[in-house]
């Protein structure tokens, strides 16, 4: 079993790895989860502490950060945002200083996408991204993944995103330009992707084969796509948006109506939790065309190599 060697010492962003580093992330992934499935487990982090710090809820990101460092013969500590001092007017810098004394990595989970990169720059362990509002790096990983242990054929990979052009828009965008996956996303004008980090991933295909377009056509996107993906329309901390966003996303959700309209071998998924029969249909999520359980399963062996790739070191 080979463990990567990254030059990133944190994942921020997909766009710390090359695509040489994620498909060697992946490789170490499948070894982990056969490992998994065989109820075969080895201490690649043996004794190793990794702090996990909550802003936002969660189930998957906890469970599957958790459940996999003790897999690997290491210890996660939860630590609430409510009751750290970062609530309590502690800088960013000052945590990062205090836990690289203690531990050996750092999962954050947060709102602002620069609480993660203050912690990264002042911290001198990794520091992982497990959700900003701008980046899910670890959800797009597990997620082309699932895509990759599927298919012999990269020409089958093209995949439609609907909906929201949110964090995991942004970081499936960046993922796919990177490895040479075309993505469509299907989106209203008022919520689409960052444009910066369209145009930054754009350049970054022109080496790897990739396209990457933006729509306004849902049927349009899942013409050619093998892959049809979508994500909740109302973020945490957007409750206040919801009834504006709700009207403007409408037409932007999977239902059997679109599934006809594409490849009748696509299949759906959704990085959960999803609001069923808002953004995707509750007959489509748990159809035979539906992967999106394998994504979340996905999601614990994906950040197993990840903390093996920067904590095992």
């Amino acid at each position: 079993m080979i463990i990567p060697k990254l030059k990133t010492k944190d994942l921020v962003t997909v766009t710390d790895l090359t695509r040489g580093e994620i498909m060697a992330i992946f490789r170490l992934t499948a070894a982990l989860k056969k490992d998994a499935r065989r109820g075969r487990h080895r201490d690649l982090l043996n004794k190793k502490s990794l702090a996990m710090i909550f802003e936002k809820s969660s189930t998957r990101t906890r469970v599957s950060f958790e459940a996999g460092i003790t897999q690997l013969g290491g210890h996660a500590l939860f630590l609430d945002g409510n009751d750290i001092q970062l609530r309590r007017g502690e800088t960013i810098d000052d945590t990062a200083r205090v836990l690289s004394r203690y531990v050996d990595g750092i999962m954050i989970r947060t709102f602002s996408h620069d609480n993660v990169v203050e912690l990264a720059r002042n911290a001198t362990i990794p520091v992982i991204n497990g959700l900003s509002d701008e980046h899910h790096p670890c959800q797009a990983l597990a997620d082309f993944f699932t895509i990759f242990e599927r298919e012999k054929n990269a020409n089958r990979m093209r995949m439609a995103y609907i909906g929201d052009g949110n964090n995991v828009a942004h970081s499936l965008i960046q993922c796919a330009a990177l490895l040479g996956v075309d993505i469509s996303i299907a989106c209203p004008a008022a919520y689409e992707p960052d444009q910066d980090l369209v145009e930054e991933a754009r350049r970054t295909a022109t080496g790897s084969g990739s396209v990457i377009e933006i729509t306004r056509d849902p049927a349009a996107a899942v013409e050619n796509a093998y892959y049809l993906y979508t994500d909740v329309w109302i973020s945490m901390g957007e409750e206040k948006k919801a009834a504006r966003k709700k009207k403007a996303l409408a037409k932007y959700k999977i239902t059997k109506e679109l599934l006809s309209k594409g490849r009748a071998d696509s299949k759906v998924m959704h990085c959960l939790p999803a609001h069923r029969d808002e953004e995707i249909e509750s007959d489509v999520l748990d159809s035979g065309r539906s992967i999106v359980f394998d994504q979340a399963e996905n999601r614990l062996h994906v950040q197993k190599a990840i903390m093996c790739a920067l904590m095992g070191r």
